[in-house]
């Protein structure tokens, strides 16, 4: 097990990994195929690991690892226009602060042992199940019909129903959502298991996320002005036409030569939604829902322009400091998860 430690994995060869790969293949389930070793390369990691796939989604292999994960200071120190951007949008809320404000949002420190483990690349909608056209209208709702007719006839890319259905322009088809009201967090829970899988652990989304850097970003302390983020657009180019404005020009959100940099895939080949708005599912350390990646939309829908509204999505190591108020329901309409298999008793044969 020490070679699927990530100090030694990073020193094996290629042959080497190879043979690892086929070793924990073989003792998956059926439907899980290896297809072969790929880079992924970001944020100055880089990580040469294995590819599965099962049931159409792809699963990277993670080395384990012994990291420092949470924040209470900087590593490196913001840079001249993070820290005054940063300053001057928080103190329009009162904060005085800003180390303070972002302790508060943050994580503790804290040293823990990362399991090897293989991990679901994209994550899943949770409340939201896709189905066929026919399948939805067998639903019954009133208001489909009429619904769906006009989103054929109309420009909008996405139309919901709040928590009944919802309809996504991709290219030249429609994909039909419907909410999954009746799910519970402990059904959630049991259906994962059964078919062997785990969800992930506040601990190992930010490994994942992070990589075990000590910086408040992936990419350092400073934020990058160069990203095309969800709402904003092109940062680049908003900035140029927003002023002194915190809400961009609706045109720049709606580019699509370039995908979202929060969307890519990172070190690990593990994708993020990268969307404020959004949360991704993951269990604290008694096992209740510890919510990552995003705080709702509550800064964001704040005015708080990119860097501070972003900070929920960014950042390693934010934690929505309202999270224990939260309902279940309240979150399942924006909630993702991903599923892992953790590798603690592999034998290399």
């Amino acid at each position: 097990m020490e070679s699927l430690q990530r100090s030694v994995w990073e020193g094996l060869s290629a042959l080497e990994k190879e043979e690892w790969m086929h070793t924990i293949a073989r003792q998956l389930p059926e439907q899980m195929r290896y297809e072969g070793l790929q880079t992924f390369e970001r944020y100055g990691q880089r990580t040469e690991t294995g590819v599965f796939v099962c049931g159409g989604q792809q699963f990277v292999f993670v080395p384990g690892d012994r990291v420092m994960l949470g924040w209470d200071g900087w590593q490196e120190g913001m840079n001249e226009k993070t820290s005054a951007d940063m300053l001057e949008t928080v103190s329009e809320y009162g904060v005085e602060d800003v180390d303070l404000f972002l302790s508060d949002q943050m994580s503790p420190v804290r040293e823990v042992e990362i399991a090897p483990m293989l991990v679901e690349c994209r994550t899943h909608s949770l409340g939201w199940i896709e189905v066929t056209e026919e399948e939805a209208r067998k639903q019954g709702d009133p208001d489909f019909a009429a619904a769906l007719e006009e989103f054929k006839q109309g420009k909008l890319n996405e139309y919901e129903q709040y928590q009944q259905f919802r309809l996504v322009r991709r290219g030249g088809e429609i994909q039909f959502l419907w909410f999954n009201e009746d799910l519970t967090l402990e059904d959630l829970l049991e259906e994962t298991a059964e078919a062997g899988f785990g969800v992930l652990t506040e601990d190992e989304w930010e490994y994942l996320y992070g990589g075990g850097c000590r910086t408040l970003f992936p990419w350092g302390d400073s934020f990058d002005y160069t990203l095309k983020l969800k709402h904003f657009g092109d940062l680049q180019e908003a900035d140029k036409l927003m002023g002194d404005s915190t809400e961009p020009p609706p045109a720049l959100v709606d580019e699509a030569d370039r995908p979202y940099d929060l969307e890519l895939p990172n070190f690990f080949g593990v994708q993020f939604v990268g969307d404020p708005y959004t949360y991704e599912l993951t269990l604290d350390d008694d096992g209740e829902m510890q919510p990552k990646g995003g705080d709702g939309g509550s800064m964001i829908c704040g005015g708080m322009g990119p860097l501070v509204g972003f900070l929920p999505a960014a950042a390693v190591f934010y934690r929505d400091t309202n999270a224990s108020d939260l309902d279940w329901e309240d979150v399942m309409d924006c909630m993702h998860y991903r599923r892992v298999i953790r590798l603690t008793g592999v034998a290399y044969s």
